[in-house]
């Protein structure tokens, strides 16, 4: 670990809580439109809607509003009424809204690490909402760097590696995506630390196969992460 020089951070279910914000505005969606439709109907055709709209509309609370807009209006044939399109509007900006949670051990582990490190918080997702979620968090003073991007692959990874000069044996990301914050950097040869979420969205399970012979470690909690540094040789 004596190269290490710039350590990123994943943001939402990795810093703070974000997809159980998610399930408790569609369970409120599902009363919404209970009256059209079976809440099973709506998360399966929710779940597919979405995943396409990524293209056109990336992650976060904003396509998930528009998302959901429209499985109402296939759902019901479009039949939902405007007042029933105005809950759904209202209940889905609560997402914009909720209190910031910051998960076990963060704010030891930033604490115990700035200074000592470049921290960077690596994140994808809206902008604006992202931004804000940082500013509420009163986490953003520990980060040297923020990227925000329309997704993490390997070329966003090596992308990022070459704005800020690191090689891939100096870098490290931490995060609770395997699909998003461990294969792709693996992947480029960088360090990647696994800290599971209780809940994981659909699109971010990879396959068992698809780990095989993939060298990260796990962890149970952020706040074992400064005990591994201290290592002789972790990795």
């Amino acid at each position: 670990m004596h190269k290490l020089k710039l350590i990123a951070f994943d943001a939402d279910d990795t810093l703070w809580v974000n997809e159980p914000n998610y399930i408790n505005v569609e369970k409120k969606v599902h009363a919404i439109l209970d009256a059209h439709i079976d809440a099973e109907t709506i998360s399966r055709h929710f779940y597919h809607t979405q995943i396409e709209n990524l293209k056109e509309f990336g992650y976060g609370a904003k396509g998930f509003m528009l998302s959901m807009i429209e499985t109402a209006i296939e759902l019901t044939n479009g039949e939902v009424s405007g007042r029933e399109i105005q809950q759904i509007i209202d209940t889905c900006k609560e997402l914009l809204h909720y209190p910031i949670q910051t998960l076990d051990g963060v704010r030891e582990t930033l604490e115990a690490l700035h200074g000592r490190y470049e921290l960077m918080i690596l994140t994808k997702g809206d902008l604006f909402d992202q931004e804000s979620k940082i500013a509420r968090s009163g986490l953003g003073h520990f980060f040297d760097h923020v990227e925000i991007v329309s997704e993490k692959n390997e070329a966003a990874y090596r992308r990022i590696l070459r704005r800020y000069g690191r090689q891939p044996d100096e870098f490290l990301m931490i995060g609770n995506s395997l699909k998003s914050d461990i294969l792709p950097v693996v992947h480029i040869g960088a360090q990647a630390v696994y800290v599971p979420y209780e809940i994981t969205w659909g699109h971010e399970m990879v396959s068992e196969e698809l780990l095989r012979d993939k060298h990260f470690l796990q962890l149970a909690s952020l706040r074992e992460f400064p005990a591994l540094l201290a290592q002789p040789a972790p990795f």
